[in-house]
This record gives C-alpha cells, structure tokens and sequence, in this order.
C-alpha cells in the first residue's frame, strides 16, 4: 500500500518518506478501514518533530495521523461481518500504535471507527476526531450548556470552530476570541455571536452578558488568558483548557484569586478522556453533523505525496481551518 512514514524525529522535509508498504490485517476486535482522507492535528507534526524533547522513536516506524475517514474493508475475529462496506470517520488511530491514517489502509480497534452518517463527505469526517472530540469534552464534561453563555479563545481554530459550533448546537451564546482579522469571519460564520479581536475585550464582553459574565471558557492559551477570563467569568464559572504553551513551560495559577471566584478548572486531553467520554462525544457529533449544525471549515486538502508540505503548514500556524490528506 502507499503510505507517508519516518524512521527517525526532525523536520518534515527531512524524515517524512512516501513510499509502500505491507497492507496491515485486521487483529481481534479490529477493522481496517480504507483511508479516503487522512486528518492533520498538531500533536501529528509535535510527535514527528520531537516536540517535547522526546527524540527516540516509540516504534522502528511511524506512519502518523490520528484521525480519518473511509470505509471499512475488513474486520477481525468478533466483530461483525455486517459492518464491511461501513462508511466511518476514525480517532486516535496512532495512539499507543505503530500506524496512523496516513496510508491507504489502517487497521484500529473497532470502536474506533465510527459510522459516517450519508450526508457528510470524508473531508468532514477527517476533521471530527481529536479537534470535535476536544471541543465537546471542554464544552460538556459538566454537563448541559443550554442557556449559558460560552467563551471560545482562539475561535477561529480547529477546536475553538468546533467548539462555536457545538456550543450553539447545545443552546449557548458564544463569544469567540481570535487574534487577526482573517480569523474574524471565520469565527462568525461558525456562528459565534460576538467576536472579540482589538480593543478592550473584558469591556466588550461584560458589555454582552450585561454584566452577568461568562459561564464557561474554551481555552487554547491558559496562562496568556487567565486574567482575561478571571475578569470576565461568573463566580462558579469554569475553565476548561487543552493548551498553554510549550510543553516545559510552568503556567502560574493565583491560587487565592481563583479560589475566591470559585472558578473550576478543567485540564482536558482528548487521549486520557474516558472511554464513555469518547462514546458520547461521536454520538454528539454525529448528531450535530446530521443536524446540518457541525461544518468544519477546511482550508486546504494535500496529496498523499505532498504530506511534508502539509505538516509544514500546520506547523507554521498561519493557516486558518483544518489541513487534510487525500488517499
């Protein structure tokens, strides 16, 4: 099968290799899927480039990616021959394994793979699994948000567009935090009800919640923002984070201020979720998806054979919306 990997971390340039490989075979409990499009999330490019400092090679070879989308062509002992034909997108391939969806085919845990409903293309399914995951957990971990008011730091990224979208699908206001102009009409059209860029936002968006302040924050950038968001919650408000910034930095936390505010905070990593965290996420999606009320925005699908190309992009930031691999 064709397929991009690397035998040693560093630049993308430099260790990605398109080349063929041996067709994996569906294990016990397992399915391989057909992989139409492959999914690029920043933990993918962290991973390959040594990100944390952490240069060995968990595995002889890596072919990265955790998410995708495709249909299923194969099962394993004990799983049901009646899912062969299934049209899926796929989460967390790569974790804790050897081969991730950037290939023609990859072989994961059943449950993995989860049904595609008819409407969405596999471009919209490449995009659901760590990003939509993220951003439900950070939404919904409490429970029900209809009726609160949410805000969405960086509003204009894969997680912080998923969680606008969510958000709304869930019944809340949203405000959304982005940091150019670009990013702006991409936050609105996700659907964000007010979007906060220049000025003074605490002002802008006490202004909006008519100085009942915010419930809960989807927060990609928890040190820079937390005065921010300790000006602008509720007492009892929430802070549910998935980034800070480089992985030896030390955030510090005004333990009593919080603690006076009673703010709670949740630390959120899509790999550590629970696995009932995980179901009722893809059921979430899915229903969100078939609600015509979850639309990803894509900003731009490479070739298998351009997937450098793609990891520097992703790389570089200056991109806005999901970067895709096609099969």
């Amino acid at each position: 099968m064709k397929a991009v990997y690397y035998e040693r971390k560093g630049p993308a340039a430099k260790v990605l290799v398109a080349g063929e490989l041996p067709e994996p075979q569906p294990a016990p409990g397992e399915v391989r899927v057909k992989v139409r499009v492959s999914g690029i999330n920043p933990t993918d490019t962290k991973l390959r480039g040594g990100w944390d400092g952490a240069m060995e090679m968990p595995f002889p070879r890596v072919i990265p990616h955790q998410d995708g989308a495709g249909e299923i062509d194969r099962v394993g002992a004990g799983v049901a021959q009646a899912r062969v034909g299934e049209r899926v997108w796929v989460y967390e391939a790569q974790r804790g394994r050897a081969f991730g969806t950037c290939a023609e085919f990859v072989s994961i845990p059943a449950e993995h793979a989860v049904p595609l409903p008819e409407a969405a293309s596999f471009e919209t399914g490449a995009c659901l699994g760590i990003a939509g995951m993220t951003a439900h957990r950070c939404l919904f971990q409490d429970g029900g948000i209809q009726g609160q008011t949410v805000l969405v730091a960086g509003g204009a990224g894969a997680v912080g567009q998923g969680a606008i979208q969510l958000a709304k699908w869930g019944g809340a206001r949203v405000v959304a935090s982005v940091s150019r102009a670009e990013q702006e009409k991409v936050a609105r059209e996700a659907g964000a009800d007010l979007v906060v860029n220049r000025g003074d936002p605490a002002e802008r968006i006490k202004a909006f919640t008519r100085g009942v302040g915010i419930d809960r924050v989807v927060e990609v950038a928890f040190e820079a923002n937390l005065e921010l968001n300790r000006a602008v919650l509720k007492a009892n408000g929430v802070i549910a984070t998935y980034s800070s910034g480089p992985p030896d930095s030390a955030p510090r936390i005004p333990f009593t201020a919080v603690m006076r505010q009673g703010i709670t905070l949740h630390f959120i990593l899509v790999y550590v979720m629970p696995r009932e965290a995980h179901q009722l996420a893809a059921r979430d999606l899915n229903a969100a998806l078939e609600a015509g009320r979850y639309r990803p925005h894509v900003a731009r699908v490479f070739k298998l054979d351009e997937t450098a190309a793609a990891h520097e992009a992703q790389e570089s930031g200056a991109t806005v919306g999901k970067l895709l691999v096609s099969v």
